[in-house]
């Protein structure tokens, strides 16, 4: 099967951005070393600026596996799709430094930093349009193969976190998931050991943000989940109007932010779920 033409938003923009320079095996390589402290080297704490996470060594770890620096070059035709923050309208990005468009599309509000690029302030594409079968399709695409990372996500999280909060009182299982849990936790403790650092006023307010309560979810979480509820209803309202040939949807409502030590169960899930998808496409006719 021949790919003509690429396009994504936030972590799709990332990830599309590499497979439309070739280079994804050396992508998957690299996230399959992750553990805890590999994922906390990049959160670059900024707080309070506009948003947690500044995402300079995010974008280094891009540069590392693009060959070129400008979109036009790709062998592949890519688009990274962002949102203006001033207007809220969909930025379709297909010229220019890819590394910038990349970081623009991944920039999710509160988390990391807005990106100014030509004159507007940007962040992540899902807040306009996270599955972009219209971007595709006005650049030519006849046939299109899309990827649903918000199927599920909300309730899976969501059920998730109760459990979680369930057990913390209990002795965590010594397997796989226990041994993630528990380093999913060390990230976080880091994470605000690093924001306690700042001055007095913002270490209290963050106190007050971050402090766990049975009732209620964390900053970092309503944050995220904020995100996520909006972008799930976008998606299920674009993919209705604009719906794609495939649809894949790997089932992620288990993996949480900042998991990039699960990779590898990340990577089968959605070869797993593309698999299917295609099987379903085939016999359909």
């Amino acid at each position: 099967m021949q790919i003509d033409c690429i396009a994504g938003c936030s972590i799709g923009a990332l990830v599309g951005a590499v497979a439309a320079s070739g280079s994804t095996d050396g992508l998957e390589a690299t996230f399959k070393t992750f553990d805890w402290r590999k994922t906390l080297s990049f959160f670059d704490v900024v707080f309070p600026r506009a948003g947690l996470i500044d995402g300079a060594k995010v974008t280094a770890l891009v540069r590392e596996h693009l060959p070129t620096t400008r979109i036009e070059a790709l062998p592949i035709r890519f688009a990274a799709i962002a949102t203006d923050l001033g207007s809220g309208a969909e930025v379709v990005l297909r010229s220019g430094d890819v590394i910038e468009a990349v970081r623009a599309s991944i920039a999710v509000p509160g988390i990391f930093t807005p990106v100014r690029l030509g004159g507007r302030v940007l962040v992540d594409g899902g807040l306009s349009n996270p599955v972009p079968v219209s971007v595709v399709r006005a650049m030519g695409a006849d046939r299109v193969i899309a990827v649903d990372l918000n199927y599920g996500v909300v309730d899976g999280r969501l059920k998730r976190r109760v459990k979680s909060v369930k057990a913390e009182s209990e002795s965590p299982p010594q397997n796989e998931g226990g041994r993630w849990a528990a380093e999913y936790r060390h990230v976080l403790a880091e994470l605000k050991n690093r924001l306690a650092a700042q001055s007095a006023p913002i270490k209290d307010q963050f106190s007050r943000w971050s402090t766990r309560d049975e009732a209620l979810p964390n900053v970092f979480e309503v944050l995220l989940a904020s995100v996520n509820v909006m972008e799930m209803h976008i998606t299920e309202s674009r993919l209705r109007v604009e719906p794609p040939d495939v649809l894949i949807r790997p089932p992620l409502g288990d993996i949480r932010f900042l998991e990039f030590g699960r990779a590898e169960e990340a990577i089968q899930l959605g070869y797993d779920a593309a698999m299917q998808a295609l099987r379903d496409a085939k016999m359909g006719g």
